[in-house]
């Protein structure tokens, strides 16, 4: 059955699942099955590229007395920024991002209190804070992480936003898969390297800017 392919529907499960088809004419079985895993394979690397703020999410949480270690949440990736709260006046301290062992080094006794003022990841499970808190804080974490990919949840931003990418990103990964020609494989690098460039655009130049700080974007005239 033909598929018309729409705005609305371009970047769906579905639509992609059958335009991969259709682009490497291939239906073999277990070709088809592996089309998941090419999409994902894309989906990372174009995650992995661009600075997308959709890809970052905040949580809240609290560190107790005596306690200078915090939680990772379970899809956590690497951290923007993470603040601690005071109580009594609810103003909002950002932290700095160190390592271990400059935590270990500046705060070497664990039952020196204070409002932490560093933070460092401790391990794949949790943030270790110096200096150890002295009371219970809320603590507000903002961080990158992989949203859901559009093989499981059937739509995704990247697909509603950026649907020529994440096609030639899936068309390169495919073709590698079968071995395909390297022109054919060299022309949806290009492709999918054209589509980077634009999304770059978008999440690193026209998300980063406001008229009132940096004025509209102005071309020149040759």
């Amino acid at each position: 059955m033909a598929i018309t392919y729409t705005a609305s529907t371009y970047g769906t499960a579905n639509n992609l699942w059958q335009m991969v088809q259709d682009y490497t004419q291939n239906t073999e079985p277990s070709f088809v099955f592996n089309i998941p895993t090419f999409v994902q394979v894309a989906e990372e690397r174009v995650y992995n590229t661009v600075q997308i703020p959709a890809l970052r999410k905040s949580v809240t949480g609290s560190v107790t007395t005596g306690n200078q270690y915090l939680g990772l949440p379970t899809d956590y990736l690497a951290p923007f920024a993470m603040s601690v709260i005071d109580p009594a006046t609810a103003a909002q301290s950002f932290m700095l991002n160190k390592d271990v062992e400059f935590i270990r080094q500046s705060f070497p006794t664990p039952t020196s209190i204070g409002q932490p003022t560093h933070y460092a990841q401790f391990d794949t499970v949790s943030f270790i804070l110096g200096p150890t808190p002295d009371q219970t804080y809320t603590v507000e974490l903002h961080y990158y992480y992989y949203p859901p990919s559009i093989t499981t949840a059937t739509t995704s931003w990247l697909g509603t936003n950026a649907s020529n990418v994440l096609l030639y990103g899936t068309l390169r990964e495919a073709y590698l898969y079968m071995k395909g020609e390297q022109d054919m494989i060299a022309y949806y690098e290009k492709k999918y390297e054209e589509g980077i460039q634009m999304l770059k655009d978008l999440a690193e130049g026209k998300g980063r800017r406001d008229t009132y700080r940096s004025g509209q974007i102005r071309v020149v005239p040759t």
